[in-house]
């Protein structure tokens, strides 16, 4: 059953190319409500950990440097049908392939320096939120 809550990232590249109020706007704009928000820098540790499910494959060394390479946004959102919503509004991961109007197609530089997560499943939600938010049942 789908939730109301979903949690996105927005990534160094657009923390870097200072699109955080931009992206936010979008955000806001497709009726998402900020639950909460944290400017924060990962470690290469909380990269690889954030990111452990993807450890065996071959893009992850990569992935876990580019994520700790600045600072990024984790960020609670509600909406119903939060999830699917949310990616529908990201875009498709290879910004060329993005649809116009999307954040990716917007403000992505490249499939690594897409500028966003986005959560891809109601319990994926849940597990990446309570990563950087400790309490967010109350959400």
């Amino acid at each position: 059953m789908a939730t109301n809550i979903t949690f996105t990232m927005l990534k160094p590249d657009a923390v870097e190319n200072n699109y955080i109020g931009a992206i936010l706007q979008k955000i806001n704009e497709a009726g998402f409500r900020v639950k909460a928000m944290k400017y924060t820098r990962l470690s290469t540790e909380t990269a690889g950990q954030f990111y452990a499910v993807h450890a065996a494959r071959p893009f992850y060394n990569d992935l876990v440097s580019y994520m700790s390479s600045g600072p990024i946004v984790a960020v609670i959102l509600e909406k119903e049908n939060a999830v699917a919503d949310f990616r529908d509004l990201i875009g498709a991961t290879d910004p060329a392939k993005a649809a116009p109007g999307t954040i990716r197609a917007l403000f992505a530089k490249s499939i690594e320096a897409n500028a966003v997560h986005g959560s891809d499943s109601d319990e994926n939600a849940a597990i990446e939120g309570s990563f950087f938010f400790s309490a967010l049942e109350q959400f």
